[in-house]
């Protein structure tokens, strides 16, 4: 055996890793923010809403809402953060500012059902959301 067929066999081990991992690695989601249709607020409020920055929309306390389901797309696609960096923020502004983090339903289902009944409440989704709801923007 030369020195050169380990260093081959480790070089092919890593090659097919990496294209099994690229061609098995699940492609990302749309995500669709979604709104009570009674709420006015736009698509460029979201990252100050989902951020604490922002909490009232004329004289409507806002009800954002994260979805367990979605999440790990919604950070990456909308507010360019990773789930550590924003669980950080939260924390931060919960011990400084006393804000609450939004609320975590579990399902597309379960954020849809809340924001269609609830004045104030936005979420995200990544099913293409139902009537009964506005669509701020897609991602």
């Amino acid at each position: 055996m030369t020195r050169q067929q380990p260093l081959r066999a480790r070089w092919m081990h890593g090659l097919a890793v990496l294209v099994l991992g690229t061609l098995t690695a699940p492609a990302l989601a749309d995500v669709y923010v979604i709104a009570n249709p009674t709420l006015t607020v736009t698509a460029s409020d979201v990252t100050a809403i989902y951020t604490g920055d922002k909490q009232l929309v004329g004289g409507v306390k806002l009800k954002p809402l994260d979805n367990h389901a979605g999440q790990a797309e919604f950070l990456s696609k909308v507010l360019q953060l990773n789930a550590g960096r924003y669980d950080s923020l939260w924390t931060m502004k919960s011990f400084r500012d006393g804000l609450t983090p939004p609320a975590v339903k579990a399902t597309d289902a379960d954020v849809i059902a809340f924001v269609q009944s609830t004045p104030g409440a936005l979420g995200y989704v990544t099913s293409a959301p139902p009537a009964g709801v506005t669509v701020l923007k897609k991602y």
